[in-house]
């Protein structure tokens, strides 16, 4: 049998994609570190629940970007790290990283991208009154929510909806088409 593809997750809030993620089954890769730049994040308890390690820095601690970037590298380089998957990570990804780990970033956004990059997406299209938006899945580079596209899922905009229940909505479709796409990018390498 071959080794499982080792994998770690990025995110910075509470981990409701980590948690789905983790819950998986045939997964086609093995969670081993969670990395999260919010020392207070809820994502950190489930990663411990779990038994992943975790790596949790605070950005203000270092001189730059590049310098917490290289420590990053390094602790994804020693855990044997192939793949990346951001899940609510709240940071942009710089050079470094990026070089690092070419091709083996994906994020998931929910919004149909190029509609509604960055902050706030959902809330970014209930305030434009669109009639669809939804979720995709892409690789990162160096700019928000700009990385070539790997998968899209609409959600409609029902009339009468609040913006909970849209959010809702999304992250129901997020938990479905995340761990999906990522058997797909594994199994495919």
């Amino acid at each position: 049998m071959s080794k499982m593809v080792k994998a770690a997750v990025f995110a910075s809030g509470t981990g409701s994609n980590f948690d789905v993620i983790m819950n998986t089954e045939d997964l086609a890769c093995e969670i081993t570190l969670l990395v999260c730049d919010n020392p207070e994040a809820q994502v950190i308890q489930k990663a411990n629940k779990y038994g992943v390690a975790v790596f949790v820095f605070n950005p203000k601690d270092y001189p730059s970007k590049k310098a917490y970037e290289q420590q990053i590298v390094k602790k994804l380089q020693e855990a044997g790290i192939s793949w990346i998957f951001l899940a609510g990570y709240m940071r942009i990804a710089g050079p470094v990283l990026l070089g690092a780990f070419e091709n083996k970033i994906v994020n998931i956004h929910p919004s149909l991208l190029p509609a509604f990059p960055g902050k706030d997406a959902i809330g970014q299209a209930f305030k434009a009154g669109v009639k669809i938006t939804g979720v995709t899945v892409h690789f990162i580079d160096e700019g928000i929510d700009t990385g070539p596209i790997i998968a899209q899922v609409p959600v409609t905009v029902l009339t009468g909806d609040t913006e909970t229940e849209l959010k809702e909505r999304i992250q129901k479709t997020e938990h479905q088409l995340y761990p999906k796409v990522i058997n797909q990018l594994i199994q495919a390498k």
